[in-house]
């Protein structure tokens, strides 16, 4: 913003934690005041003196203050008000020094985690490579296998680099929710015609049991990969009389959408462990049809930016996915408002 400049860019001053977000980490923002954006408590601070951080002010703090760490998905708003005030209480070089430990122990974590998982990939696409190269097996059809095992491998580090992208955006706060109004029995009609070949090949039968319209308040095409998650985990895991049924109930004020998939029941330590990065109930099977652990981490993290619960229960059959939101049904004032723009769109 013209006239607005200021030095240190790990807390913005109204209390953005921007040293943890990723569009500053990846240079995608200048961050505080090095942007051309318009910023009304830029606009403020310059009104007030040129104060570096809202807390310097007299009128500290002021209304706009008064909800800011409510309903906001984005991560380095969620403590936007608390941060500053911990920067306040601690002073500004004690909370930029623990912002760099944060930051140095984001990327040590990512690090860690891309390294653990491509070791197994990387070896496989060497060791057949080397294989090809030597000319191991002359035939075709061993040529053919060696090319397709590479080209799996080569698929699976490509989607777990595309999860683990998008789960690092986040829970670190690059992506941010659009909250909206929208039918969620829809949505996962669209899902399930969307991976009917993949229940096919898996031999399962599926149900859905839904009102024709559910309508929901959040972000639909995060929805989309939370549905996606649990319906791909169960047909991956679908077993015994192979049937997998998807429900969507809503009870007082809350829609919950749950996926069931017949098969053994996952084991009562592993339960808590689930939602948690890479983690694996059965490694061999999972990497059979190339998960990688991070599916319902991707979960967790959209849920838990919606603030809506989510979970996982037992059954003797089975095991239950299952996640809520809160309803949206259309009140008196928005069907008049809808009628009326349907009046205002017909031609006089």
């Amino acid at each position: 913003m013209k006239g607005f400049k200021r030095e240190n860019q790990l807390l913005s001053l109204c209390g953005l934690n921007c040293g943890l977000c990723p569009m500053f980490l990846g240079n995608h923002c200048g961050g505080c005041g090095n942007g051309n954006q318009s910023c009304k408590i830029a606009r403020c601070s310059i009104e007030h003196g040129g104060i570096e951080y809202c807390f310097e002010c007299s009128e500290y703090p002021c209304e706009t203050y008064q909800h800011i760490d409510e309903f906001d998905s984005f991560i380095t708003h969620r403590r936007q008000k608390s941060d500053l005030e911990k920067a306040q209480a601690i002073g500004i070089e004690q909370y930029n020094l623990e912002q760099k430990e944060k930051m140095e122990d984001m990327r040590n974590e990512f690090l860690g985690n891309v390294s653990h998982e491509l070791k197994t990939p990387i070896a496989l696409i060497q060791g057949y490579a080397e294989g090809l190269k030597e000319g191991v097996n002359d035939d075709a059809e061993s040529r053919e296998f060696y090319c397709d095992v590479i080209m799996d491998e080569a698929g699976k580090m490509n989607q777990m680099v595309k999860n683990l992208l998008t789960l690092n955006q986040l829970e670190f706060g690059s992506d941010e929710v659009v909250f909206e109004r929208f039918d969620i029995a829809g949505l996962v009609r669209g899902v399930l015609a969307s991976c009917e070949i993949l229940v096919q090949q898996a031999g399962a039968e599926v149900s859905f049991v839904s009102d024709e319209s559910v309508f929901v308040w959040a972000d639909e095409f995060k929805t989309e990969q939370v549905v996606r998650n649990y319906l791909t985990n169960a047909i991956h895991h679908v077993g015994n009389e192979k049937r997998i049924e998807v429900k969507i109930l809503e009870n007082d004020g809350k829609v919950r959408v749950s996926v069931f998939n017949s098969g053994k029941p996952i084991p009562e330590d592993d339960l808590p462990k689930l939602w948690d990065k890479f983690y694996k109930v059965d490694k061999a099977h999972t990497r059979e049809y190339g998960g990688n652990g991070i599916g319902l981490s991707i979960v967790k993290a959209i849920m838990e930016s919606f603030h809506q619960k989510y979970g996982v229960m037992n059954f003797d059959n089975g095991v239950e996915f299952w996640f809520e939101l809160d309803a949206k049904n259309m009140d008196v004032d928005e069907k008049k408002s809808d009628e009326n723009t349907e009046l205002a769109a017909l031609p006089e």
